[in-house]
C-alpha cells in the first residue's frame, strides 16, 4: 500500500513538472524531450519515403514547396529558423501530415481536391499546427501516464521497435492512415490545428475563408469511402461553422499581408 501510495505521489510530482503551455494558453503534459519526438518523426518520415512512391514532378513539388515556404515563414522564430523537408508523393490519397523534425508530406490526390493554393495552404497549416502545438508528445505522454501500451524501451530513439510498437508510435504521429493503425487526434487537438493553422494561412498572405471551402470539397469526395484525411479529421457541419467563425477574425491578418504568389500548376 505504500509503495502505491508514494508511486501515486510520484506520478503526480512528474506530471506537475512536464506540464507546458500549448501556443493557444491551454495546459499540456509532455514527458518526453523535443528532440526525442523529433527523432521519431524523422524516423517514421523516412519510413513512409521508402514505402510511398515519391512524385518527380517539378511543378507539382515546386508548388507544394512554395506554400510550405510561405507557412513556414509565419511561425514563431525557433520554428521557422530549423530545416523543413518536405516530400510531395505520388497518390490518389487524399492526404497530408507534418512531423515533429520539421517533415510535411503532402500526397497528389489532396493537390487535386484543393482547388486552388490556399485551399492547400490551409490543410498544410493545419498539420503544421499540429508539430507547433507538440501534440505528438502530448498524445505520446498522455498514452504513457495511462500505461496504454507504449513502453519506454519501445520508444527510446536508437533502439529498434516492432513492427506493432513501430505503427503504434506513427499512430500517435498522425500517421494512423498510412500505417493501418488508427489513432485520430481529440477534438482538443484539432480544433486548436483548425485555429493555429488559420493563422499561419492568413498571415502568410492566403485567403482563410477558403479552409471552410476545402473541408466542403473534401466532403464531397465522401462517398461511401471517405478521403483518408477525413477518416481522422473528422468534419461535421460545426467544425465548418468554426472555421468560418476563425476566417472572419483573421481577415484582418489576411489583408494586411502580401498577397501569396504559388499558383497551382
Amino acid at each position: 500500500m505504500r509503495t502505491l501510495k508514494f508511486g501515486l505521489i510520484a506520478t503526480a510530482l512528474v506530471g506537475l513538472m512536464a506540464c507546458t503551455q500549448s501556443p493557444t494558453g491551454r495546459s499540456q503534459l509532455q514527458l518526453f524531450s523535443s528532440d526525442e519526438i523529433a527523432q521519431l518523426g524523422a524516423q517514421s518520415y523516412n519510413t513512409l519515403k521508402e514505402k510511398e512512391k515519391v512524385s518527380t514532378d517539378p511543378a507539382i513539388n515546386q508548388y507544394v514547396q512554395c506554400i510550405a515556404d510561405d507557412l513556414i515563414a509565419t511561425l514563431p522564430s525557433s520554428w521557422a529558423q530549423q530545416q523543413w523537408e518536405v516530400t510531395v508523393f505520388d497518390s490518389d490519397a487524399v492526404n497530408a501530415f507534418a512531423l515533429p523534425g520539421g517533415k510535411i508530406g503532402v500526397y497528389t490526390g489532396l493537390i487535386d481536391v484543393a482547388e486552388n493554393s490556399s485551399q492547400l495552404a490551409a490543410v498544410i497549416g493545419h498539420e503544421i499546427g499540429h508539430v507547433i502545438a507538440e501534440h505528438s508528445n502530448e498524445r505520446m505522454s498522455n498514452q504513457f501516464a495511462a500505461g496504454l501500451g507504449l513502453q519506454l524501451g519501445g520508444i527510446l530513439v536508437g533502439q529498434e521497435m516492432e513492427s506493432e510498437q513501430a505503427a503504434l508510435v506513427m499512430g500517435v504521429l498522425g500517421l494512423g492512415v498510412q500505417l493501418g493503425y488508427i489513432l485520430p487526434y481529440s477534438r482538443i487537438h484539432e480544433s486548436e490545428s483548425d485555429e493555429l493553422g488559420l493563422r499561419y494561412m492568413a498571415a502568410a498572405g492566403y485567403d482563410p475563408r477558403e479552409a471552410a471551402e476545402l473541408w466542403r470539397n473534401m466532403a464531397k469526395q465522401g462517398g461511401p469511402t471517405p478521403p483518408e484525411f477525413l477518416s481522422t479529421h473528422p468534419s461535421p457541419q460545426t467544425r465548418i461553422d468554426k472555421l468560418e467563425e476563425l476566417a472572419a477574425d483573421a481577415m484582418s491578418t489576411y489583408r494586411q499581408a502580401p498577397k501569396a504568389s504559388c499558383r497551382k500548376p
